[in-house]
């Protein structure tokens, strides 16, 4: 019996998803980024900064304390912290 994927596995899917880890910790989707900023204005310890596009990055990783409040107030879910010890998916 062949196995079936669901709508989010397919190849079509995933090419269109432009995932990058910003850290071992923290991935963005960004072609679901709207560019709001909510996530930098929200990170407690200031380590996330905006790029020439308006998508969030890491300015100073160590400072990150994966505490995950850019991620929970992320509209778009673009955002994902993996939270302490463990790392981004791939």
């Amino acid at each position: 019996m062949p196995i079936e994927l669901k709508p989010y596995e397919t190849p079509e899917f995933t090419k269109k998803v432009d995932r990058v880890n910003l850290s071992e910790f923290m991935t963005l989707y960004r072609n679901w980024c709207k560019s709001c900023g909510i996530c930098v204005e929200f990170c407690p310890v200031h380590c996330l900064s905006l790029d020439d596009d308006l998508k969030p990055y890491l300015n100073n990783v160590n400072a990150c304390t994966q505490c995950k409040i850019c991620d929970l107030r992320c509209p778009d879910l673009a955002l994902v912290v993996a939270g302490k010890d463990k790392k981004a998916k791939q």
